[in-house]
């Protein structure tokens, strides 16, 4: 998998790292601490600059994700 062009809007630079985040949505999700909420980070390397885009999630990973305590 190759990695998509990506320049820095603070900086320009087009040096960056891809990671994954994962965070509870309602008032449900906090109670039974469900991350139901999952996206995807892009973060510059030279500044640190980070933008967050949002992961579809699927209900079947929603429910496992609550039955093991995720």
């Amino acid at each position: 998998m190759s990695k998509k062009q990506y320049q820095c809007e603070k900086c320009g630079c087009l040096d960056y790292t891809a990671d994954q985040i994962q965070a509870t949505g309602g008032d449900f999700s906090k109670i039974f601490n469900v991350q139901n909420k999952k996206f995807t980070t892009i973060s510059c390397k030279q500044c640190g600059f980070t933008e967050l885009y949002r992961n579809e999630t699927s209900s079947g990973m929603n429910i496992l994700d609550f039955l093991i305590g995720g």
